[in-house]
């Protein structure tokens, strides 16, 4: 007899349904383990044998073999223990088979016959769903589970838990879905005082999704303004919330099982591996750019990271995904997020102040600041210069306008860019996205916008990308004012974000 039990392996966020066969045969006492596992799943079968000796039962002397079919894909991760166990006891008469085909299992196991939590619940699940499935998980998973709309969810604390279920001693209730539902970790902006234009910038970056660079020296309140976008960002909407919770899923970052509406805010050190930033590994897990997927990820000290590093968002900032290319694996993953950086103009950071400035000026500021490549500064929507404010001016001056007035002016502005692109049909969300013919037909300055654009883009040099870009963001600053057309005070405002110049003298500053 050959016993089955249905499993899932990931490839990325792709779900492939793997089929788990036992079977116990004379010869030998050994137990096998076949079809391309990796070594956390050949080492499952003494987590297997512990789990089902503490339940007081014991393995026949026999020769165990455990395929995992198609045998052709490399099997990853330590949730194959529960369906291998579920095989098992199929084998020796513990459990129905019958039963059991009418779910899918995932869990690791200890050796006592807890379970534990494991990676990718959420995808695994709505796999089931598609497969007209239900789902076996661990009882700290239940509630990422239940997500997926499944109805028929066992989520068990032990394997003992589970067997009592199926011989009908004990019942499983459905686990109920559940949602961070704690205010995001965030400054608030009204504790910066001063920096007008720069409160201004992050306005209108958060509310068109716009890329964003700050550059200034040290204490002028970069990082803190960064800090604050949890805070006044609109919360994930439903199929947001699913999407962003997949990757964190495959990642194993959901913590208890509970998704959050939070939109997602990565704040990675400068000595991020390539690896780490983009994905990768042995096990291509996604990188801080998938999991910052509709959120934002903040690179503070922009040019202290790897320039190979940064030559990598290029991509993905344009196309919203990242392929990661391994020998053993190739996976795509999910990679549309706001990019928000800071940056000092120069290593000391004092390019501005000669009374401060180190002896290398202004030499040194160019240096520096060509660490930023000229493709990648082109990809920021908006780039300003953060100027250092007098600390006796700061504490002379008023406390800004708190984060919640200006997350209901941003709200209403997301809001305006969703309803005219629904009313188009356009997949699209935020005016950051919008590129192509979709661009054009939705952003028509008036003319006397037209023509400023046209002189400033002749003057500036901008790109094709550049000239793009200053256009969503004048739709941007449109949309907070509640304006359905594009004018000129609205492009004129949009080009003021893009005159930064890198590899300034101090002489010129």
């Amino acid at each position: 007899m050959v016993a089955h039990v249905s499993t899932v392996a990931f490839e990325g966020i792709t779900v492939t349904a793997i089929d788990v066969q036992a079977q116990i045969v004379g010869g030998l006492p050994r137990f096998i383990i076949v079809g391309l596992p990796d070594k956390a799943v050949g080492e499952s079968q003494e987590r297997v044998r512990g789990a089902i000796h503490a339940l007081g039962l014991s393995l026949p002397a026999k020769r165990i073999i455990i395929n995992l079919a198609p045998a052709d894909i490399v099997k990853e991760g330590s949730h194959f223990d529960l369906p291998i166990a579920l095989a098992l006891l199929v084998a020796i008469g513990v459990l129905p088979q019958d039963e059991l085909e009418r779910y899918a299992a995932l869990g690791e196991l200890s050796l006592d016959g807890a379970l534990l939590p494991v990676g990718g619940v959420l995808p695994a699940a709505l796999h089931a769903s598609g497969e007209d499935k239900g789902l076996i998980c661990p009882q700290s998973s239940g509630s990422e589970a239940a997500w997926s709309g499944i109805q028929d969810i066992l989520a068990p604390s032990s394997l003992l838990a589970l067997i009592n279920h199926f011989k009908g001693t004990q019942v499983l209730t459905r686990p109920e879905c559940e949602i961070d539902i704690e205010p995001p970790r965030a400054a608030n902006m009204r504790e910066i005082r001063g920096q007008q234009t720069a409160r201004r910038a992050l306005e209108v970056a958060a509310a068109g999704g716009h890329n964003l660079l700050m550059m200034g020296p040290p204490g002028a309140g970069k990082s803190l303004l960064a800090s604050c976008l949890p805070g006044i960002l609109p919360p994930l909407d439903a199929g947001e919330i699913l999407e962003a919770s997949t990757v964190a899923s495959i990642a194993g970052k959901l913590e208890n099982g509970r998704l959050s509406k939070h939109r997602p805010f990565r704040d990675p050190h400068h000595s991020s591996s390539m690896a780490a930033m983009v994905g990768g590994g042995k096990r291509a897990l996604p990188g801080e750019i998938s999991l910052a997927h509709h959120g934002v990820l903040f690179l503070d000290e922009l040019p202290e990271f790897p320039r190979v590093v940064l030559e990598s968002l290029r991509q993905p900032l344009e196309t919203g995904k990242i392929t990661v290319a391994r020998a053993a694996a190739h996976v795509t993953y999910p990679a549309r997020f706001q990019l928000i950086a800071a940056m000092n103009p120069c290593r000391c950071g004092y390019l501005d102040d000669a009374a401060r400035a180190c002896g290398k000026a202004p030499r040194c500021a160019v240096e520096y600041q060509s660490k930023i490549s000229g493709p990648l500064f082109d990809r920021f929507d908006m780039a300003i210069d953060v100027p250092d404010v007098p600390t006796l001016d700061m504490l002379g001056s008023e406390a800004g306008e708190a984060s919640e007035h200006i997350a209901a002016r941003i709200a209403a502005a997301r809001n305006a860019q969703k309803s005219r692109f629904a009313a188009l049909g356009m997949d699209c969300r935020l005016n950051a996205e919008l590129n192509g013919e979709a661009l054009h037909q939705l952003i028509v300055p008036d003319a006397r916008g037209k023509k400023l654009l046209e002189e400033a883009t002749e003057k500036l040099r901008l790109s094709m990308r550049g000239y793009t870009r200053v256009l969503r963001v004048a739709r941007t600053i449109a949309d907070l004012e509640g304006s359905d057309h594009v004018a000129q005070p609205h492009i004129g405002e949009a080009l003021s974000y893009r005159q930064m110049q890198f590899g300034r003298t101090l002489e010129e500053a």
